[in-house]
C-alpha cells in the first residue's frame, strides 16, 4: 500500500454527472497527487460512461487513475462493495457521482489521515437538501442541517460510543456514502465476516460500525459535503421501504451484535426499529404482496418479542439485586 487513499466512484448511466464529479476531483486533488489514485467502478453503462471515464483517465494521466467495468449491472450495493474490496491503499473514500463536496473536503481527508495514523473511521459531517424544492432537510432528531451532532475531531473518544450515538440517531447519516472514510483493511475484513452485506441496502451501517469498534474514529465538527435527499438508489425499488424498515436494519444491528456491541445496545436499536416503523408501509405491502410481506415481518416480529424479553428479565434482574442488598445489610446492625 504505498499510497495513502483511494478516492471511488461507482456510477451507472450518469456520464454527464460522472464528467461534472471528475472534473470536480480533478481540481480538489491538486497537491495531493502522490497520496491518492482514483478508481471508477462503471456497473455495464449504457450511455457515454466509458468515454468520460477514457477523457479523465488522459487528462490525469499524472495521477493513478484505474477503473473496471462489469460485465453486467450487478445493483448498486455489489458495485459500491466493489469498489470497497478493489482498494489497495490504507484508506478508501467512496463518493456518489452526483454528490456536492467542498473543494476543501480532500485536503481535510488528507491531513487527518496523516495525522493519525491509526484511525480506522472518518465521518465527514454533511447538509442535507431536497432535490424538488431545494431547502434543507434534516432528520427530526437532528438540531440544523449538520447531520452528525457530535465532534470528535482529536480521535481520542470511544470509537464504539461515538457510533452507537451517530446510529441512533439517524440511520441516513451512518449510510451516506459520501460522508464515509474506511481503513480499508479493516472495511475489507468486516465484508469477509458478513459477504451477504452485499444484499442488504444499510450495510454501510454494519462496515462503519465494524471500523468504529477496531479503532479510532473522527466526526467533524463542520459540514464538507451535501446530501441531495430523495434519490437514494433504493428507493426506486416498490418493496424498498418494508425491506429496510422490517429487514434490513434488524439484520444490520444483530451482526454489530456479533461484532463487539452490546447486547443492550442492539436490543435498544431493535426496540427504537419497532416504534419507528410506519405500520401502514407493511398495510401496503401486505395487500401487493401478501406472502413476500408476512415472510419479511416475522422474523423481526420474533426479534423484538425477544429483545422485550430480554429487557423485562434485565429489568427485574436489577429489582432483585436493589431489594436483595438492604436484606444482607440487617445483620451488620445490632437488632
Amino acid at each position: 500500500m504505498n499510497k495513502l487513499l483511494t478516492i471511488a466512484i461507482p456510477t451507472y448511466n450518469r456520464a454527464e454527472r460522472l464528467d461534472k464529479q471528475l472534473a470536480w476531483l480533478a481540481q480538489a486533488i491538486i497537491g495531493f497527487e502522490s497520496d491518492c489514485e482514483i478508481f471508477v467502478s462503471d456497473n455495464c453503462s449504457t450511455d457515454k460512461t466509458q468515454e468520460v471515464i477514457k477523457k479523465w483517465q488522459t487528462n490525469l494521466s499524472h495521477i493513478t487513475f484505474k477503473s473496471s467495468r462489469n460485465s453486467e449491472n450487478i445493483g448498486v450495493m455489489r458495485n459500491i462493495i466493489h469498489c470497497l474490496k478493489s482498494a489497495t491503499t490504507k484508506y478508501v473514500w467512496t463518493i456518489g457521482d452526483d454528490d456536492p463536496i467542498q473543494d476543501r473536503a480532500v485536503p481535510y481527508v488528507i491531513s487527518k489521515l496523516k495525522q493519525h495514523e491509526d484511525l480506522s473511521l472518518l465521518f465527514l459531517n454533511f447538509s442535507g437538501r431536497n432535490q424538488i424544492t431545494g431547502e434543507p432537510v434534516h432528520p427530526p432528531t437532528i438540531v440544523g442541517n449538520r447531520w452528525f451532532d457530535v465532534d470528535s475531531e482529536d480521535g481520542n473518544g470511544d470509537g464504539k460510543a461515538i457510533f452507537e450515538h451517530c446510529f441512533a440517531k439517524s440511520v441516513g447519516a451512518v449510510i451516506f456514502l459520501t460522508a464515509s472514510v474506511y481503513r480499508t483493511e479493516l472495511v475489507q475484513r468486516g465484508l469477509q465476516i458478513w459477504q451477504e452485506a452485499e444484499n442488504n441496502w444499510i450495510s454501510l451501517a454494519y462496515l462503519a460500525g465494524y471500523c468504529a469498534a477496531n479503532g479510532r474514529i473522527i466526526v467533524t465538527k463542520d459540514t464538507y459535503v451535501e446530501c441531495i435527499v430523495g434519490v437514494s438508489y433504493w428507493q426506486k425499488d416498490p418493496k424498498s421501504a418494508l425491506l429496510m424498515q422490517y429487514k434490513h436494519q434488524s439484520e444490520v444491528v444483530m451482526k454489530l451484535g456479533e461484532n463487539g456491541y452490546s447486547k443492550q445496545f442492539c436490543r435498544r436499536m431493535i426496540l427504537k426499529n419497532f416504534k419507528e416503523a410506519n405500520l401502514k408501509v407493511f398495510l401496503g405491502a401486505l395487500r401487493r404482496w401478501p406472502v413476500f410481506a408476512i415472510q419479511t415481518i416475522v422474523p423481526f416480529l420474533g426479534l423484538v418479542g425477544m429483545s422485550v424479553f430480554d429487557a423485562v428479565a434485565t429489568r427485574e434482574l436489577k429489582m432483585a439485586e436493589t431489594t436483595k442488598a438492604p436484606a444482607q445489610n440487617l445483620g451488620k446492625y445490632p437488632g
